[in-house]
């Protein structure tokens, strides 16, 4: 995989499905074509009818969901239209930084947190605390904190959010007569049993780059608990301290269970393995129901990672939020808040979610009857939760997960033996960007 190194433009790529693609060796991305394309802004010949609207859902099934979300506020916008601009998915990660820094659109798509503080921070995303002076009633405390920047003000309006876990069929495994397991061992024991079986006990893949962060998550928070993880992504411990080499250590046990040439397969050939009845678990979020067809939603179920230290058990789950920011300098500023208010309502997050039932909303006044069973149990692990995180690539400095953390994971699953080295890269990278 190619570098990139640490005195670049640090730019922020890896999301939830995003991709660390090889395009550039060493270097800032001021030269990546297509950037004209990320944009709309003043280029979307915007007016005060009319808001651009920047989309990194580009898979076929969230782009009609937003889209669904977006015909709504139309409707009752007043004549308000709205100019959607699509970009591929891990295109609009890798771009996102020049993209702001040129003509972004008025409103587009991030992520909350670590994520949404980096942009705001560099003064490249617009204030929203007024409009969450209006809509945060509808917002837990969670959520609000989720969306407020370094300097105590909010840039973030969150939309949906989702689970991590271990996903499977609940009809294979009532067939096989299959448990969830509750530790570390009867999850090595259900493995042992689903190789017997002829299934592929965990689907994999790490092509993309990033899908190996939420195992790694899973483990150190499942082992070394909560503030360790977030310290250790924060700069604040030392990857080779042993308590990370346990985490390793751990994963190189579950290794021989997991789908094998996971480097050169996508995250959605590994679901539709799933899906296929050949793997008989995904380690992954929820938007995993989005390969399966609509007749077989209601054959998903999902476990969270089980406990590995008594000493935190399984109070952390991942459940990443995913949301709308404002340009800096929006060319319809205000029509970029008309549409942000509608979208931190409950309407259009529902709307969402009936074209992609794979999430959950936001908005605390959003009903749940008509959730599907995944989606209710989804929004309750996350209530029952007592710790939440992003994710990797959404809890670190951007640098540290597109260099250090992408290539070190890749090395590790290349040569599991080779621990040490691995962890010794992973730090010395640290110790340069968390200076």
């Amino acid at each position: 995989m190619d570098r990139y190194s640490s005195s670049s433009s640090a730019l922020p790529l890896l999301g939830r499905r995003s991709m660390l693609k090889v395009m550039l060796a060493g270097a800032g991305v001021a030269a990546l074509p297509g950037l004209a394309a990320c944009g709309g802004g003043s280029d979307s010949g915007a007016s005060s009818t009319s808001v651009s609207f920047g989309n990194n859902l580009s898979d076929q099934v969230p782009k009609d969901a937003i889209t669904a979300a977006v015909k709504g506020f139309e409707k009752n916008s007043g004549g308000l239209t709205v100019a959607v601009n699509t970009k591929q998915h891990e295109q609009y990660q890798e771009q996102i930084n020049n993209y702001l820094q040129g003509k972004p659109d008025d409103v587009l798509a991030w992520f909350a947190g670590y994520r949404m503080r980096f942009f705001a921070d560099k003064g490249l995303t617009g204030d929203l605390s007024e409009l969450w002076g209006k809509v945060g009633s509808s917002y837990s405390d969670a959520l609000k904190q989720a969306s407020t920047g370094s300097d105590g003000k909010q840039y973030f309006v969150p939309f949906t959010q989702y689970p991590w876990g271990l996903f499977y069929r609940k009809s294979v495994w009532q067939e096989k007569g299959y448990a969830a397991p509750k530790t570390l061992d009867e999850l090595v024991a259900l493995c042992t049993k689903m190789k017997t079986d002829g299934l592929i006990p965990i689907a994999f893949a790490q092509k993309q780059g990033w899908p190996g962060m939420g195992t790694f998550d899973q483990i150190n928070f499942r082992t070394n608990g909560y503030q360790f993880h977030v310290d250790l992504l924060a700069g604040k411990e030392d990857w080779q301290d042993k308590r990370v080499k346990d985490v390793f250590d751990t994963w190189k046990r579950l290794l021989p269970f997991h789908q094998e040439n996971a480097l050169g397969r996508e995250w959605q050939e590994a679901a539709q393995s799933l899906q296929q009845k050949k793997s008989g678990m995904y380690l992954l979020g929820s938007f995993v129901g989005q390969q399966f067809p609509d007749a077989e939603k209601d054959d998903i179920d999902f476990f969270p990672f089980p406990e590995i230290n008594p000493q935190h058990g399984t109070d952390t789950v991942e459940a990443p939020i995913d949301g709308y920011m404002m340009a800096k300098k929006p060319a319809n500023k205000d029509g970029a808040i008309k549409l942000l208010e509608y979208l931190s309502t409950a309407e259009p997050q529902l709307a969402y979610l009936k074209a992609d039932p794979t999430a959950v909303a936001t908005n605390s006044g959003a009903k749940t009857d008509g959730y599907n069973a995944l989606q209710k149990k989804a929004a309750q692990v996350i209530k029952e939760a007592k710790h939440i995180t992003q994710f990797l690539d959404r809890d670190t400095d951007p640098g540290f997960a597109s260099e250090a953390a992408t290539n070190g994971l890749i090395a590790f699953i290349k040569n599991p033996d080779d621990i040490d080295s691995v962890l010794k890269g992973m730090a010395d990278q640290a110790k340069n960007i968390f200076k």
